[in-house]
């Protein structure tokens, strides 16, 4: 009997695990498949939300809005009322809402300081310290810096709050830009989350616009060239939107924007010619705002900082006119003008219609009041470009001197043959003394005698002429060893308007049309 008690048991214990499974099953199934209790009314129904695991876009567009000046010329005071640097900023405030902290950026096509007594007597130092006060965050390097020489340049540099931009004008000796002396190709600067560099150009004709004795040490690179070389560093550098202040007149720039198109340049403003416009060319903006801050170009972006493009802009010009002086820079144009008036505010004559800029009247009264002071010379040449402003009615101070000869050049005399001279004489920048034109032939004022082929005569040119400006650059080879008389080229003009004792009672006009009849 106990195989079989055996048995049964064991197939008692297979049963009762088999039962014990399905239970098992049966309570799994019940907890999985219990239903969702039906809502009452009092408990209407609520859908799940629903899970959005994509992050919201970012707002990426910023915007941007660049003014710009050029050829400011030291004109601070305005070259009338109501077109002061004051007044600008005034301007600004009102129609481009300008905060120098905020979405702007304020940019020079360069020639600053050259002009009127109130910036050329101190070397460009009161422009400096009006365009710090302004707000400029970067200037071009133009050729009129070099003007007052590179130990000028160098302390207007160190004194500017911005810097002094030139991708192309290099050191000869070695390539290099000339850092020392506060001159850098680039600088990359932050507007609104957009990190913009910016790259500066100057003339390539600058050895002929300034005095060529200041830039012996240096070359002025091909514009392309240099863009090219330095875009892609600008860039490597962080710069997401480039712009590039040059000072190049209007038809080199649109050269220029047709040959750097593929660089993705955002804007090129010019500078050199006192041109005044707003223009697109191959997705570059173009601007030039005239000059001696009696203007200025705006463009306003909006640029995807996520892509690096610009979206949209919009561009123009706009004179300076119904701006209300902005006080802190009225204040500082206030105190140079009565530094100005002090050392410069002396009357040396009085005219009653005065001269406009390099007429016939005033290259007269230049190149006469040479022979005039140096009786020994025969003939006087001065370049046109050399004459700034014009000469006022009323009294004539040795502020409005300055601000006709506005250069710190001195007259050197040379000796040149006859066809030489007339060589020279053909210039049509010329202004001439001490010679008049008849019948096809030159004749000297003083006997009347036709230029003799080879003979020799004594001439009298500025040095920015004989160093090579404004394309004299044959004076020199005519004569190698020309006399610097160490002249101030102003002082003969101020000594012979003084001669002639003017006032409101004797004006001086009859004098000077005597000049050009002489």
């Amino acid at each position: 009997m106990w195989p079989k008690q055996m048995k049964a048991n064991r197939w008692a214990l297979l049963i009762s695990f088999f039962l014990m499974g399905l239970l098992l099953i049966a309570c799994q199934q019940t907890a999985v498949s219990t239903p969702t209790p039906i809502p009452t009314a009092e408990e209407p129904t609520v859908e799940p939300a629903a899970t959005d695991t994509a992050v919201p876009a970012e707002d990426t567009i910023r915007e941007i809005t660049i003014l710009y000046t050029n050829d400011e010329h030291g004109w601070m005071a305005g070259l009338q009322a109501g077109a002061s640097a004051a007044n600008l900023m005034g301007l600004w405030r009102t129609a481009e809402s300008y905060q120098p902290d905020g979405n702007f950026l304020l940019l020079s096509g360069g020639d600053m300081w050259t002009g009127p007594a109130i910036s050329t007597w101190f070397q460009g130092q009161s422009m400096a310290e009006v365009m710090n006060a302004m707000g400029y965050d970067a200037a071009a390097v133009g050729n009129h810096e070099f003007d007052f020489g590179l130990e000028a340049l160098q302390a207007r540099a160190a004194e500017s709050e911005f810097p002094f931009l030139s991708a192309n004008i290099r050191y000869k000796s070695d390539g290099t830009t000339p850092e020392d002396l506060g001159i850098r190709p680039y600088t990359i600067v932050t507007v609104n989350d957009i990190q913009v560099g910016i790259i500066g150009l100057t003339t390539t004709r600058t050895s002929t616009t300034t005095n060529p004795v200041n830039i012996t040490e240096f070359d002025f690179l091909d514009y392309e060239t240099a863009l090219r070389e330095m875009v892609p560093q600008v860039r490597e550098a962080g710069a997401e939107m480039i712009v590039v202040p040059a000072h190049i007149c209007q038809a080199s720039l649109e050269i220029l924007a047709q040959d750097v198109a593929d660089l993705g340049i955002a804007l090129m403003g010019g500078g050199h010619c006192n041109e005044l416009f707003a223009n697109e060319l191959n997705d570059i903006v173009l601007v030039e705002g005239g000059t001696a801050l009696n203007s200025y170009a705006y463009a306003s972006f909006e640029f995807d900082i996520a892509t690096d493009e610009v979206v949209s802009v919009d561009y123009g010009v706009r004179s300076n006119s119904g701006g209300t002086a902005d006080p802190v820079v009225e204040s500082i144009v206030l105190r140079w003008q009565e530094e100005a008036d002090a050392e410069l505010n002396r009357t040396i004559g009085y005219s009653e219609n005065g001269l406009l800029r390099r007429s016939q009247g005033m290259q007269s009264l230049i190149t006469e009041a040479w022979l005039w002071a140096y009786p020994t010379a025969d003939v006087a040449i001065t370049n046109l470009g050399g004459m700034r402003a014009d000469l006022p009615p009323g009294d004539i101070s040795l502020a409005d001197v300055v601000g006709v000869m506005p250069f710190d050049n001195v007259i050197v005399e040379l000796l040149l043959t006859g066809e030489q001279l007339e060589t020279m004489l053909g210039q049509e920048s010329a202004a001439v003394g001490g010679v008049y034109r008849e019948s096809f032939r030159w004749h000297l004022k003083s006997t009347g005698e036709t230029l003799e082929r080879d003979d020799l005569y004594s001439v009298l040119v500025n040095d920015f002429m004989y160093a090579g400006g404004d394309d004299y650059a044959l004076l020199a080879v005519y004569d190698p060893d020309g006399y610097d008389t160490a002249i101030n080229w102003r002082q003969p003009v101020i000594d012979w308007i003084l001669a002639q004792d003017s006032s409101p009672d004797a004006p001086i006009d009859d004098a000077f049309v005597g000049l050009v009849g002489e």
